[in-house]
């Protein structure tokens, strides 16, 4: 860079049209992913200039204010890179559509049956062929990108949704196909314009250790016999005998190369698990009815290899709120807590995750992210990111409430636990702006708590307060927004999908669509599958049948997707993607004029100094009259009505159908989709 006067410097990038690029001052303040496709200032606070900022002194010059008589600014196609433009279609890969029976598989535990005992609804069901087929399924719905849960290599009791992992440099062998492996889901979504983004964890492992690497004591499972029974009496649905592995010949679980001996001298023998074996730790001999099952199931952390695992135990009570044990203790027994901090760890991951990229996955979505301190999960995002440049990554860090940590606001956790934290560089946990932008965004956990209650009572009081404090995270436009996931819902206790009225649910996608961040659906949302069940299993004898994470693949066979399509907030959800598809501001732009009531709310998204210039009122339950102050001056046509308004005095006004919205845009195209139910 060269002085270029008043505190200005210029870099100038030659013979390219378009760059990628952030700025860092060797201090620990960096920008977020920053594109250009001109010529630009770029100042303090972040904001790109178009004008020389020195024709100000100091201060930069922003363009021309559109007006009502100037032509209408040209909006640009999507980029393809600025994953801002994109909207996430969540699924459980198991349990979304079955392509391939023959790879299905049941866990050992929760199995469904029939009223004659037969078992039925294979845990493992869903699986990438049952995907390719589904795709333009997804297309038509208006998805850009689809989050998977894990796909590798996953061990435990109950494995299906991939959080239990035994090696990340395999593919579950469950998920595939001769004619559908992972690569051939990313290239045919990749066809369709589609991008896949892959769930990664980093902070903890199954509790068989991993593959190749490090072992964990256990006895092998067909060795098990329940208390009051006998070895060889075990009925279990395809578990006839034992509850080793019915799909493997010898019934153990386990292929690991770094067993001990004694486990290998018996892995291709005795699959019946009847003889006898000395327990290499008691000298106990199994098989015997009620031996210790935590021989079997069970981990002692004292005896965990350091290399690999944290030996500090199991977090309980007031851990969660900690931020060392939280970050140094085992999540639950088939969670066991990796030393992320170890480069041999960090070489094993993040190495086995680049090959996931360089087979075309275009961005990664991190699980737990608050179990792995800051510096050190950045250790590996910053890999990936270097890997593939341009990549984007997100994660989970689940908190009931705003999340504000040692700011306030009635949050009983510190801020290095909490969302913002993380998408920042600073080490002030009372002030997010002493460092800048980490380039990692995070899951609104912040406005998806305000949710609690409010939309299921039709009202949306409670939003703006939460937005308010966009302030805190290093680029609030990245964040990625929903109404429920795989473990939680907005209903009161967080358990359930979401329980409200449809024209409740229609009132939230408004938001979710047209706020800051990026819109994120949980599979089956579009038709209010299992409406009101818990997320996950709940009581001792549930089945995933009975919950959020049931099999929605009966809704998308030739005989009912008409119905599916039918349902109104499936056309609801595609006119929205179709709607946000079209506007730069609802994708990349910050949120000004801010103002919340009941039963409405009004911003408007200002994108590139007036380029792309969006107010949005949004009404639940009644009709509302939406009036937004000091607005640009100009022609404005609604997405939703087609409607034309002219602005002469900076004072936009108009009229919302309940449960609807209204999207001005400043020299807009119009009526963009077809009215539905509720956009209309």
């Amino acid at each position: 860079m060269h002085a270029h006067g008043n505190g200005w410097y210029v870099y100038r990038i030659e013979g390219v049209d378009t760059a990628s690029l952030v700025f860092h001052d060797q201090h620990g303040r960096q920008t977020a992913d920053l594109r250009r496709e001109r010529d630009g200032w770029m100042d303090r606070d972040g904001q790109w200039q178009d004008a020389d900022p020195r024709t100000a002194g100091t201060a930069a010059v922003p363009g021309p204010a559109p007006t009502a008589t100037g032509a209408p600014a040209p909006q640009a196609p999507p980029s393809g890179v600025d994953f801002r433009e994109e909207t996430i279609y969540f699924l459980i890969t198991t349990r979304f559509y079955d392509g391939d029976p023959t790879n299905n598989f049941y866990c050992r535990d929760r199995i469904a049956f029939d009223p004659n005992g037969r078992p039925t609804d294979p845990h493992w069901r869903g699986d990438f062929k049952g995907l390719i087929e589904q795709l333009d399924y997804l297309k038509d719905l208006g998805f850009t990108a689809i989050w998977i849960t894990p796909p590798i290599e996953n061990r435990s009791g109950l494995d299906y949704h991939g959080y239990h992992g035994y090696d990340w440099t395999r593919i579950d062998p469950r998920l595939e196909s001769p004619d559908a492996t992972y690569q051939h889901l990313i290239d045919a979504a990749h066809e369709r314009g589609i991008k896949i983004i892959q769930d990664v964890v980093v902070n903890h492992s199954c509790q068989y250790g991993v593959r190749g690497k490090v072992w964990i004591d256990h006895l092998p499972i067909k060795y098990y016999v329940p208390q009051g029974s006998r070895q060889g009496e075990v009925n279990h649905g395809p578990y006839q005998g034992n509850l080793g592995n019915y799909a493997w010949p010898n019934r153990d679980d386990l292929d690991n190369p770094v067993a001990p001996q004694w486990y290998w001298e018996r892995h291709e023998r005795d699959p019946e698990g009847r003889e006898p074996l000395i327990d290499p730790r008691t000298g106990q001999t199994v098989p015997e009815p009620g031996y210790d099952p935590g021989r079997f199931f069970g981990v002692d952390p004292g005896r965990l290899d350091p290399q690999w695992y944290h030996q500090d135990g199991f977090i309980a009570g007031g851990d969660w709120e900690s931020a060392y044990p939280l970050q140094h203790k085992h999540i639950a027994g088939d969670c066991i807590d990796l030393a992320t901090e170890r480069e041999n760890v960090k070489d094993y991951l993040i190495t086995a995750i680049n090959r996931y990229l360089d087979m075309g996955v275009d961005a990664l979505r991190i699980d737990t992210v608050k179990h792995v301190e800051r510096g050190n999960l950045l250790e590996y995002v910053n890999a990936w990111k270097a890997h593939k440049p341009g990549l984007f990554v997100f994660g989970e860090n689940l908190v009931k409430g705003y999340g504000w940590g040692d700011m306030g606001g009635g949050d009983n956790g510190p801020s290095p636990i909490r969302p913002w934290w993380y998408t920042r560089l600073g080490d002030d946990p009372r002030n997010p702006r002493s460092g800048g932008d980490s380039g990692f965004a995070v899951l609104d956990f912040g406005l998806f708590s305000s949710f609690r209650d409010n939309l299921s009572r039709g009202t949306f009081s409670g939003l703006a307060q939460a937005m308010s404090m966009d302030w805190i995270y290093g680029d609030p436009t990245t964040l990625i927004t929903f109404l429920q996931n795989h473990d939680v819902g907005p209903d009161n206790d967080f358990k359930y999908r979401f329980k409200g009225e449809q024209w409740m649910a229609a009132a939230a996608y408004n938001v979710l669509w047209t706020v800051r961040g990026i819109p994120c659906l949980y599979y089956g949302e579009e038709i209010e599958f299992m409406k009101g069940a818990p997320q996950d299993v709940e009581g001792e004898r549930d089945t995933l049948a009975q919950t959020g994470r049931a099999y929605f693949g009966d809704h998308l066979t030739p005989e009912r997707i008409g119905e599916t399509r039918a349902h109104p907030l499936y056309g609801h959800i595609k006119r929205l993607n179709q709607i946000r598809r079209a506007l730069p501001a609802l994708q990349k732009a910050p949120m000004s004029h801010l103002n919340e009531w009941d039963s409405g709310l009004s911003f408007v998204r200002d994108h590139d100094g007036g380029r792309s210039y969006a107010v949005v009122g949004l009404a639940i339950g009644t009709d509302q009259t939406i009036i937004v102050q000091g607005v640009l001056n100009g022609t404005y046509r609604d997405a939703v009505t087609g409607r034309d308004i002219v602005v002469h005095d900076g004072t936009l006004a108009f009229d919302v159908r309940g449960s609807s919205a209204g999207i001005y845009v400043l020299d807009g195209p119009g009526r963009i989709g077809v009215d539905g139910v509720y956009l209309r």
